[in-house]
């Protein structure tokens, strides 16, 4: 038997990168689990994959920063396995330009998904885990909510955003028996990363090595961390036992 065996997750972004490993480990641990996501394809490939390692869960596409989509998708859940107990909210965009560059629809957007759409999520998943009595609310932030990141300020605002809403709940929530804790990676082996890379290249001419590698340095890391790796994190902090709240741990 799993540590989370009878337990409802539900992970957003878990199409891909870390949301995939996220929602794998998860139900390797014994959790029912529903992912979100805007490429149902990439939500397929998931939900496959956790089935054919015996698993159990469901693919629910849309756009989590869509306030109605996340009602929508917590009483999906809600209604194919029971009640969310293990929130992960991993959905996340991002994009790199000079400030005086970044169009307002663009600073908009980030904030929207990012920290509105973990809003939504969160606000869908407390009465639930309220009248439980039991939860684990667990954001995908990043080191770049913990640090400015020249070229990267609505990404980086919409992070610090997400670690002020992790710390604001778990002071709200623990005495319901919630847990709020925040994942901060560094560069993570994910197309995320490639993008930055291709834009890096692109933007300055540096062979694909050196951009990565220039990326890396930034971030202080002698390489990308993996998914797996953040999923590991993410898998103490869902457990029962875990005493954990108000955290943001970094994970380079």
């Amino acid at each position: 038997m799993g540590e989370l065996t009878g337990k409802v997750a539900l992970v957003t972004g878990g199409g891909r990168g870390i949301g995939r490993a996220v929602a794998l480990t998860l139900a390797g641990a014994g959790a029912a689990v529903a992912v979100t996501g805007r490429n149902p394809g990439s939500l397929e490939e998931t939900v496959a994959a956790i089935g054919a390692a015996g698993g159990r869960a469901i693919a629910l596409p849309g756009d989590t920063g869509d306030p109605e989509v996340v009602r929508a998708a917590f009483a999906a859940t809600r209604g194919a396995f029971g009640p969310v107990g293990i929130l992960v909210v991993n959905a996340g965009i991002t994009a790199s330009m000079k400030l005086t560059d970044t169009p307002d629809a663009l600073w908009e957007e980030i904030m929207r998904v990012n920290a509105s759409g973990a809003f939504y999520c969160c606000k869908a998943a407390a009465p639930d885990m309220i009248a439980a009595g039991w939860g684990r609310i667990i954001t995908i932030a990043s080191i770049g909510g913990l640090q400015g990141m020249p070229y990267s300020a609505a990404y980086s605002a919409s992070k610090h955003a997400l670690i002020g809403l992790t710390r604001s709940l778990a002071g709200e929530l623990a005495r319901h028996g919630i847990t709020v804790n925040a994942v901060c990676p560094g560069w993570t082996d994910t197309a995320m990363l490639e993008e930055a890379v291709a834009n890096l290249m692109a933007k300055t001419g540096r062979a694909a090595d050196e951009a990565r590698a220039a990326l890396l340095a930034a971030g202080n890391q002698a390489r990308p961390v993996s998914p797996e790796e953040v999923a590991a994190v993410v898998l103490r902090l869902a457990s029962p036992e875990s005493q954990e709240n108000g955290e943001a741990i970094v994970v380079v």
